[in-house]
């Protein structure tokens, strides 16, 4: 448990397919602060699509962080996405207590791509509307055996995971916390990973709807890795801009670029499926964070094919941090890496 105080701390620790990133906060009265950050790069196939391929690893490198950022951490909050994870927004009847959760669980089984047994869900009523009696319930759900699978992991590192939220929300909560929301401006929150983009979306100031998009920067890693013969440091140095002196920058970008088509084919995908779904003419604006917000060249494309307006995410905006702690990591310079991150770090655990 956290100990009472003027101030509670929360540690977030986002595992990524290609990093894992831990952000510690202190939760005062005027707002946060910052007391830690870390992260730590994984082999590239350690953990592929969801799958733990190399749990040894995994587990020898989030201790690592641990012991670099702060040994005396314990109680973490951690997330989930991918397929083993289902979110969705939809309207009921208006219902309370048990028959509640019955109408809620039945929506769930028509939702689910997997047995509505094998799942562990949760949900918040969003909106009640009085007049028409009706409520609006955000769902999520996760299959038992990946989410077991998964707090083992990290028991196993000797922490406690006191809370498990979704990647989805975790972006949404550190941008709500870090900007000024326009309700008459449709937002996307386009957060790429390694292997997968996750897309939310805000429709008059408050959360619509998440995608995900079976694509990230891992293509665009292999091709780089392969046009100028990289081994996975180098490589991965080259997706964060550091090697412009000794990789030539136009052969650079046409393979950033042309390795990208997966990703943006789906996020064109994705956008059509949610106006259609919505009834809306447009996209107005788009908060890109993630490791692919990092990749040289990759931003501006993406903003250009799919003509939408785009910034990048700063989860750090609104947050006090020293920034002689962290100068190794110029935490303003890889905010958008961190965002699932510090979204988790800003919940409020008991």
């Amino acid at each position: 448990m956290f100990a009472l105080g003027k101030s509670k701390t929360t540690v977030g620790l986002d595992i990524g397919a290609n990093s894992i990133k831990l952000v510690k906060l202190d939760h005062t009265k005027s707002g946060y602060s910052v007391s830690a950050i870390g992260i730590r790069e994984l082999p590239p196939e350690a953990i592929v699509s969801d799958e733990i391929r190399d749990r040894e690893a995994v587990i020898f490198n989030i201790q690592s962080l641990i012991d670099q950022t702060d040994p005396g951490i314990r109680d973490v909050v951690v997330s989930v996405s991918g397929h083993s994870v289902i979110t969705d927004k939809f309207s009921i009847d208006k219902k309370t207590g048990p028959e509640a959760e019955q109408a809620i669980l039945f929506e769930t089984e028509q939702r689910a791509p997997f047995d509505v047994d094998d799942v562990s869900l949760d949900y918040h009523v969003v909106k009640t509307d009085d007049e028409i009696n009706k409520m609006d319930v955000l769902l999520v759900a996760a299959r038992k055996e990946f989410l077991q699978t998964f707090l083992e992991l990290v028991e196993d590192c000797g922490l406690r995971p006191v809370v498990v939220d979704d990647d989805a929300f975790a972006i949404l909560n550190a941008y709500e916390s870090n900007y000024e929301i326009d309700p008459s401006r449709i937002t996307a929150l386009v957060n790429v990973g390694h292997d997968v983009t996750n897309v939310t979306y805000l429709v008059d100031g408050i959360f619509s709807a998440t995608r995900d998009v079976s694509a990230g920067t891992r293509e665009i890693f292999d091709a780089v890795q392969k046009e100028f013969r990289l081994n996975p440091e180098l490589t991965s140095k080259a997706l964060k801009g550091e090697m412009s002196d000794t990789v030539d920058q136009d052969m650079f970008k046409a393979t950033v670029l042309n390795a990208t088509e997966e990703l943006t084919s789906g996020l064109e995908l994705a956008f059509s499926y949610f106006k259609s779904q919505t009834k809306t003419d447009a996209i107005d604006w788009m908060v890109l964070s993630g490791g692919g917000a990092l990749v040289p060249f990759l931003p501006e494309f993406l903003q250009s094919k799919l003509n939408i307006p785009l910034e990048l995410a700063n989860p750090l905006r609104n947050i006090d941090y020293d920034p002689e702690l962290f100068q190794y990591l110029q935490p303003e310079k890889i905010a958008p890496l961190l965002t699932v991150a510090v979204g988790l770090a800003m919940r409020k655990v008991r």
